[in-house]
């Protein structure tokens, strides 16, 4: 896959969308993406919570906007590269969670198992919904599904 592509870093659409490079690993682009999540994540918790979700939509927005020019340009759906839908879907699957150790890590795990997984709906929506808002829909999703199982782990087990 790397030998296909190449990260320009003048590019900010392909930095986000490459996942910093995380997207170009030869294997496990996905896992790789979703670990350049977790930093990012440790400092968005710092905010206060509205600017935590208000920084989960920009991400929506923006990774909608970048995942279809990308998309495009790689002649490819979904390409295994774009990796900003693994950011802001780990992203998601972390709201409301304390920030611990712990917390991160079965927060990672759930939301790659959701991710690979695909239960429904997400095979659905990855198999229907097309483009940068496909792309973003399926992990949002998994994220989703991953926060749900995460609070419910919570209840069960406190950090």
């Amino acid at each position: 896959m790397t030998s296909e592509l190449r990260l320009h870093w003048s590019r900010l659409d392909q930095i986000l969308a490459f996942g910093f490079g995380a997207g170009l690993a030869p294997v496990a682009p996905g896992t790789f993406g979703t670990l350049v999540a977790v930093p990012l994540y440790w400092l968005l918790k710092s905010l206060h919570p509205g600017l935590y979700l208000a920084a989960i939509v920009l991400g929506i927005v923006v990774g909608v906007y970048i995942c279809s020019r990308i998309n495009r340009e790689l002649a490819r759906e979904d390409h295994p590269a774009i990796v900003w839908d693994e950011v802001v879907g780990y992203w998601v699957a972390m709201i409301g969670t304390p920030l611990s150790l712990p917390v991160v890590i079965a927060g990672f795990v759930l939301f790659r198992l959701f991710d690979v997984w695909k239960p429904w709906p997400i095979r659905s929506l990855e198999q229907k919904v097309g483009g940068g808002l496909g792309i973003m829909l399926d992990d949002l999703v998994a994220g989703i599904l991953a926060a749900v199982v995460l609070h419910l782990g919570l209840n069960f087990f406190p950090v």
